[in-house]
């Protein structure tokens, strides 16, 4: 059943014009700061080539524009969770959705995935924008993948967020400006983080994510990333069992 849900909210977000939208969008912009960063790095070249242990194509312009996916992908992704639940109640789906012979976890973990292999596929397209210096240069692959996979649980992170404030409305406007407050929220912890070593540093998502991008495989960072991600899906599947006991 989780299969059945996943192709459905795959075939509604691609039927939709948004998710071309957000996914040109996001292509241009990284395509810009690639292109950026490339050309800075062909400027200072020569210079590098005179350091004992230069920095390579990947700390030059990989890393700084998976820095920058992050970002991105915390402003669009309430564009997509608004969505997933708060969309179904305002079309009166909902209740025949959760009225049907399907657990409430298959329906929450089909959305999620839905959701995640559109993500898969924006972070995919990165890689091999990425993959592309390879025509003229060398590749850290453990950085690259370091980010690649850093970058998959930060997003995991903000849509198991956005699938859980979803669920407690059935205006999707209000659902996405609750979650883009609250990933605004975590990105404010981070500046704060940044300027003082706080107990504020263990809840920052981004924070977390740095080490990634920095090419550091953190043990409790991906901790950190897993209990946020099932914490949230448990708190929807909570939330919408309680709804189906309600009737």
């Amino acid at each position: 059943m989780i299969a059945t849900i996943v192709g459905k909210e795959l075939k509604q977000l691609f039927a939709a014009p948004l998710a071309w939208i957000l996914l040109a969008l996001m292509q241009l912009i990284l395509a810009w700061v690639f292109l950026g960063h490339l050309d800075a790095f062909l400027e200072i070249q020569s210079q590098l080539m005179q350091i004992a242990n230069p920095p390579g194509v990947t700390e030059i312009i990989v890393v700084p524009v998976f820095a920058l996916a992050a970002i991105v992908l915390l402003m669009m992704t309430p564009l997509l969770t608004m969505r997933l639940i708060a969309e179904e109640r305002r079309n009166h789906t909902m209740a025949l959705l959760v009225s049907a012979p399907v657990s409430i976890t298959d329906i929450v973990l089909g959305k999620f995935l839905g959701l995640m292999i559109f993500f898969v596929m924006l972070i995919a397209l990165l890689a091999g924008l990425s993959l592309s210096l390879l025509a003229g240069g060398t590749l850290d692959f453990g950085l690259l993948m370091s980010n690649v996979l850093g970058l998959l649980l930060v997003a995991a992170c903000f849509v198991s967020l956005g699938l859980y404030i979803s669920s407690l409305t059935a205006h999707p406007t209000i659902a996405a400006i609750g979650t883009l407050g609250l990933l605004l929220g975590f990105w404010v912890i981070d500046i704060v983080a940044s300027d003082m070593d706080s107990f504020a540093r263990n809840f920052s998502l981004l924070k977390h994510y740095d080490y990634f991008n920095r090419g550091i495989i953190d043990s409790f960072s991906i901790v950190y990333f897993v209990l946020f991600i099932v914490t949230f899906l448990l708190l929807t599947i909570r939330r919408l069992d309680g709804e189906r006991l309600r009737g």
